[in-house]
């Protein structure tokens, strides 16, 4: 991978909606199985829009063998699921590639990689098994519900045009209890980003995550990490510079790091 740089409705209900979220008029009725309901839609028409319209499948063509984000986010990362995962789980790499940043110490009962290049998906150690699947185009899982303990998204949240229905899928293959981390940082394909993702800051784009999770019944109240190039510089702020520098994926202070996690029904102690 490339470095990516940094219906006539009825009247409403008496209940106010959660906050920032807008009435799901194009919402699906509760599913009949165990997937989560949606409750309201998050993003509107204009949000959702990429300014590369082509199909991600042609974009994503051909195999991009190098990291997302720097050495300090991976490490964060990594640390983050030595503490919320365990062994022996079964784990989903949501749109996963080459590697996916496990604790190498920590053995796992199965893990199974999703993403849109099979070339990459094939090159990691880590996986068990993988598919292809482009989830702007179709978002249902062909796995079984409630047949994972953790599911993972590293850096590429941004890039889901209905993240409402693959958010309520998410939940679905979860088990009861299961954990959904959501890790990105500044840096993006910007014509591939979804508007509300290009047009946000640091501090919308945590929101949004985390209404993604809210707007599905059934998760729990999101928990948000953050580590920020202050925090690794000893309080020191990044400058206007490395911003940039960032930005295009240059060398410069560490990208900062945010997590959004969240569980099905309720978290173990």
């Amino acid at each position: 991978m490339l470095r990516a740089p940094p219906e006539t409705p009825r009247p409403p209900a008496r209940r106010p909606p959660p906050p920032r979220c807008s009435p799901a008029s194009g919402a699906p009725p509760p599913p009949p199985s165990s997937a989560g309901h949606i409750r309201r839609l998050v993003l509107t028409p204009e949000g959702r829009e990429k300014l590369d319209a082509r199909p991600d499948r042609n974009f994503y063509a051909f195999p991009r063998l190098v990291k997302h984000v720097d050495d300090g986010f991976l490490a964060a990362l990594t640390d983050l699921y030595r503490e919320r995962l365990r062994p022996g789980s079964d784990v989903l790499d949501f749109m996963s590639s080459w590697v996916s940043h496990l604790p190498p110490e920590m053995p796992f009962r199965r893990v199974v990689g999703h993403g849109l290049n099979a070339q990459e998906l094939a090159k990691n150690p880590r996986l068990d098994y993988f598919f292809v699947k482009d989830l702007n185009k179709e978002q249902q899982l062909e796995l079984e519900s409630s047949s994972f303990d953790a599911v993972l998204c590293t850096v590429s949240v941004q890039y889901l045009q209905s993240p409402e229905k693959v958010f309520a899928e998410i939940f679905r293959v979860l088990k009861p209890g299961g954990v959904c981390i959501v890790s990105f940082s500044n840096r993006m394909f910007y014509e591939k980003a979804i508007g509300a993702w290009r047009e946000g800051t640091a501090y919308s784009r945590v929101q949004l995550v985390t209404q993604y999770f809210q707007c599905v019944e059934g998760f729990t109240q999101p928990e948000v990490v953050r580590k920020l190039p202050s925090d690794a510089a000893g309080g020191k702020a990044a400058s206007p510079l490395d911003a940039v520098m960032r930005l295009f994926g240059m060398a410069g202070s560490s990208d900062p790091f945010y997590a959004v996690i969240s569980y099905r029904n309720f978290k173990h102690m």
